[in-house]
């Protein structure tokens, strides 16, 4: 019960303790907020067209059944690095749809059972990758960034790594699965 207390008054309480400090500072409040708030909106409209892009990108990938190729091919590699081949289509798409992730993930939960060596191996990939593509393109569209250097490079090095990972420590701690 006090967890629960904890959790519902932060947020206020949060909130409170900003407005409180902003009017100790002398900072008008309201106008401040709405400046955010105009910043925020214009960030969004900035963004969503590489949101849409990323998307529709995403969506034909699945439906075209490229994903499901990609990860036939990949099968034995991955399988000699110890990922399933059930989790070959959530590695290849995690890093651009973290939806697309969920729902291979849920596919791969109701196929094969969330306490297989699958299920929890793609739980654990779920958890342990970030969207890495999706949040790299955002962010250098509504930089304007045209070079992103070795940032692809490095995200895509970060997600492989926790997969295998992921895998890795899916083996070790549930051994009998």
């Amino acid at each position: 019960m006090p967890m629960q207390l904890i959790q519902n008054a932060l947020i206020p309480t949060l909130l409170a303790v900003i407005v409180i400090y902003a009017v100790y500072k002398r900072v008008d409040v309201f106008p401040t907020f709405l400046r955010g708030a105009k910043l925020g909106l214009r960030t969004a409209v900035d963004i969503l067209p590489t949101m849409i892009g990323m998307l529709t990108a995403v969506y034909m990938l699945r439906a075209s059944g490229a994903v499901d190729l990609a990860a036939a091919a990949l099968a034995p590699l991955y399988q000699m690095l110890g990922i399933p081949s059930e989790c070959t289509a959530l590695t290849l798409l995690k890093p651009i749809s973290g939806g697309g992730g969920l729902a291979i993930g849920s596919e791969i939960m109701q196929r094969c059972g969330p306490d297989s060596y699958a299920g929890r191996v793609a739980a654990v990939m779920l958890g342990a990758s970030e969207t890495s593509l999706y949040t790299l393109s955002i962010y250098s569209g509504h930089l304007g960034l045209r070079r992103t250097r070795y940032a692809v490079l490095a995200a895509l090095c970060a997600d492989v790594t926790a997969f295998i990972v992921s895998a890795a420590l899916v083996r070790i701690y549930f051994p009998f699965v």
